[in-house]
């Protein structure tokens, strides 16, 4: 084996067996692999396993099926992928040493690359691994489907940059103009085309020849090589190129690959390249290491007051819905109109808002209530998630954002027709997302506590381990999403992983670890003489509940300030309280005495609240006071409200109530709506909930990874199903021939029934053709244990368990031969 070889990577052979001969296809060199080798397959590529393949001729063929290859290139490593690439332009089959050569250069050992020399054998055994490449050492095969994808072709360069060879660049080419390169490179005349080519081919790859020829070429001929040395290997000519370029494509160093277009063979790139397949390899991953170092406790600290404003951003948001939510767009989500307000409401950016939207709907606290009219709204999840002490709560949220696929970083960009994505809409899923985030935390987790690391640093790493083929950066993207999501969310704190955040990651409850960071819910506030109460915590629920109705919010953070307004306090008013109520609960709930200018802004309001009555006639306005009534028909803002006088003190409005309220509100006054009856009503409407909702289900990367036990049991069906393929059969009395491979036994019902007793005797295996009552036809070897009323019961290899079948849903019966016994 040659120096650098993989020593332990599965290799084709027999376990046990030094002799045994080389695989001739993959099939064979899955079949030689143990059961644990096989259960390594099955588990790095789910997709083989949908459904269980019968045999293991079925496991190779759709290992080399070209969904299921595109998905197994993507989950390669920077260096694996560069060892496919390389595969893909060497020889087919390929010696390891010529793979090494590709990956670490021509030259001498002191200009190798030595780190890739010693990845190489890691790189390969990947790719045994995943039945991607198959073979001994000394004839390397990558899988067809494989070598198609990442060839380079007319349609589709190579990622090596290299172009096709002398023998696929001169396909189509006359046998004239071949001799007239060779005879131009200074090689001698040959009777037919192969071997002109071949001629070609050997002085291009033979590194003293190919010298002493590119020493007499013009200087600028090294210039024209040099723009296409590293790919793309393709050049545009004039029908009379310039007499550089001319002495190349005279001596084939440049061949048409089109009447305007020219190539670079293969050969001649790799000469001028030294060897090289790639311009630079990656065959060890890039550090992640620590950028800056702060203390755990203050990572701990910092990420604890995210965790606390995030739950505040989310249950102000959440209730802000509750009485009229947004209307949900005939093609779903939500209107660009509707986000803009919500994040004004919230006092932060459309894409800020968008996220927190699509978290609380991750975490099944928003969805859409199904009525004609439809609508978005709080869910019954919502009140019980309320009650939950805040670590649960923020555990609830945390857990709901790193398995969900949906991404809000994508809303407000165009699909691939055009269309606009938007918030809560049904095209935000990315399927990769759980997985980036759960990796970008694991990077973070191996760094040491407190530790946070470049972002630049970090998202080269994971652009290492799932380097992204072709345009795409969507998992660049997703890194930089989950990195800025997990600071506001405060899974992470200055940039490193927090305590609780790691509890999360690895699967156990971060409540207990974060509960203690947490500020005890105070009741009580601060009520100053500006007309403004701080809140110098959270608040405890009732408090925060009533207080919430009592005054505006002005600005949040460590403290809350809280603003009394005329208005805010009729809102109170409306929602059923009296004047002598919030004085008796802004005394109690107070740490400092109220405030004379509030205390007259409650009295002044409460006299005014309800002098005023609005009613629906369609609506009226009463009022003891007909001065009042009189100065309000003279005021020239009240004409569009439709008012007339019935009565000394009722007036008669053609504006619907609320409008009539709406509108006295804004000349100044302060009514009341009532009742038919006369009693004030009051205006604080029912919280609105959806009916039962699910949290959204994420959108799956492919099939789960299976387990141990289904793994175990597929590879003991696909063993069985293949002893049932390949098993050697007796030829049947009577017949001239053994069934075709794959053909199942024809045998009369009295020579089946004879031929299952004698074996249930003598305790033998048969191999049997059985249809089911679905008309499904299998082969399968069983060892009959007892036959009678019409069913044969024995231990089925193929399920490995004991069956019965009904004896005439078997087509045919064979004896197996003595070495299969």
């Amino acid at each position: 084996m040659p120096e650098g070889s993989p020593q332990g990577s599965t290799t084709g052979r027999t376990p046990g067996s030094t002799t045994a001969p080389p695989p001739r296809s993959l099939a064979e060199a899955l079949r030689a692999r143990d059961d644990a080798a096989l259960a390594a397959l099955l588990h790095a590529r789910p997709d083989l396993l949908n459904p269980v393949p019968g045999d293991v001729t079925q496991l190779a063929t759709r290992a080399g099926t070209r969904a299921s290859v595109v998905r197994a290139l993507d989950r390669l490593d920077r260096f694996a992928l560069q060892t496919a690439e390389a595969l893909a332009v060497a020889p087919d089959p390929c010696p390891y040493p010529v793979l090494e050569e590709l990956l670490t250069g021509t030259g001498g050992e002191d200009t190798k690359d030595r780190a890739a020399r010693d990845a190489l054998p890691r790189a390969l055994g990947t790719l045994r691994d995943q039945a991607l490449v198959w073979g001994d050492d000394d004839r390397l095969r990558l899988v067809r489907t494989a070598r198609e994808l990442l060839a380079p072709s007319a349609q589709r360069p190579s990622p090596t940059g290299l172009g096709p060879t002398v023998a696929e660049a001169t396909a189509g080419m006359s046998p004239t103009r071949v001799q007239e390169i060779v005879a131009a490179a200074g090689l001698p005349a040959t009777h037919d085309p192969v071997s002109a080519v071949a001629a070609l081919t050997g002085l291009f790859t033979d590194p003293e020849r190919m010298s002493a020829l590119l020493d007499g070429a013009p200087a600028e001929a090294h210039q024209v090589l040099g723009r296409l040395v590293w790919g793309p290997p393709y050049g545009e000519v004039t029908p009379n190129p310039a007499p550089p370029v001319r002495w190349l494509r005279d001596r084939g160093l440049l061949l048409p690959a089109s009447p305007r277009t020219v190539v670079l063979p293969r050969e001649v790139a790799l000469h001028l390249r030294g060897g090289l397949a790639h311009r630079a390899t990656a065959p060890v991953a890039p550090p992640v290491g620590v950028h800056r170092e702060h203390r755990p406790q203050l990572v701990d600290a910092n990420a604890a007051g995210q965790a606390l404003a995030a739950l505040a951003t989310v249950e102000e948001l959440v209730k802000s819905w509750e009485h009229t939510g947004p209307l949900v767009l005939r093609a779903g989500g939500l209107a660009v109109r509707d986000l803009k307000r919500t994040a004004s409401a919230l006092d932060t950016t459309e894409q800020a808002a968008a996220f927190w939207i699509e978290l609380a709907y991750a975490a099944g606290l928003l969805a859409s209530d199904g009525e004609a009219d439809e609508r978005y709204a709080p869910t019954p999840a919502f009140d019980d998630w309320c009650e939950l002490p805040p670590a649960e709560r923020w555990s609830a949220l945390a857990s709901a954002w790193l398995a969900a696929t949906r991404t809000a970083g994508m809303v407000g960009e165009q699909d691939a027709k055009g269309r606009t994505l938007a918030a809560l809409g049904p095209d935000l899923d990315r399927s990769p997302a759980p997985e980036v985030r759960r990796r970008v935390l694991e990077l973070l987790a191996a760094l040491p506590e407190g530790g946070s690391p470049d972002p630049d640093a970090l998202l080269e790493r994971l652009a290492w381990e799932r380097p992204e083929r072709g345009t795409s950066d969507l998992r660049a993207r997703l890194a930089h999403w989950t990195l800025h999501d997990a600071e506001v969310l405060g899974v992470t704190g200055r940039g490193a992983l927090s305590a609780f955040g790691r509890a999360l990651l690895e699967g156990r409850d971060p409540a207990p670890l974060l509960a203690p960071l947490l500020p005890e819910p105070v009741d009580h506030v601060l009520l100053q003489a500006d007309l403004t109460a701080v809140a110098p915590g959270p608040l405890r629920r009732p408090l925060g509940e009533v207080l919430a109705v009592l005054a505006d919010v002005e600005s949040k953070g460590g403290a809350t300030v809280y603003r009394f307004t005329p208005g805010s306090v009729r809102r109170a008013l409306d929602s059923g309280q009296t004047a002598s109520d919030l004085h008796a609960f802004l005394a109690e709930h107070s740490r400092t005495p109220v405030p004379q200018p509030l205390a007259y802004l409650i009295d002044d309001v409460a006299r005014r609240h309800g002098h005023l009555r609005v009613g629906a006639a369609s609506s009226y306005v009463r009022c003891d006071d007909d001065a009042m009534l009189g100065e309000i028909l003279a005021d020239r803002r009240s004409a569009g409200l439709g008012l007339r006088r019935l009565a000394p003190t009722v007036l008669a409005a053609q504006a619907e109530p609320g409008a009539l309220l709406d509108g006295l509100r804004a000349m100044g006054y302060a009514p009341a709506a009532e009742s038919r009856t006369g009693d004030v009503l009051v205006a604080r409407a029912a919280a609105y909930r959806t009916p039962e909702r699910a949290a959204p289900v994420p959108v799956p990367d492919g099939p789960p990874v299976p387990d141990a036990t289904l793994l175990g049991a597929a590879v003991r069906a696909i063993r069985a199903g293949d002893l049932a393929a390949t098993a050697v059969r007796k030829e049947p009395a009577g017949q001239s021939g053994a069934p075709a491979p794959g053909e199942l036994p024809r045998t009369s019902a009295a020579e089946t029934l004879a031929t299952v007793q004698a074996a249930a005797l003598t305790g033998s295996a048969v191999w049997i053709g059985y249809v089911n009552a679905e008309g499904a036809a299998s082969q399968r070897v069983i060892a009959p244990v007892r036959v009678e009323g019409g069913f044969v019961t024995g231990y089925d290899h193929t399920a490995d368990e004991v069956r019965t079948y009904a004896l005439h849903r078997i087509t045919g019966v064979a004896e197996l031969a003595e070495d299969q016994v």
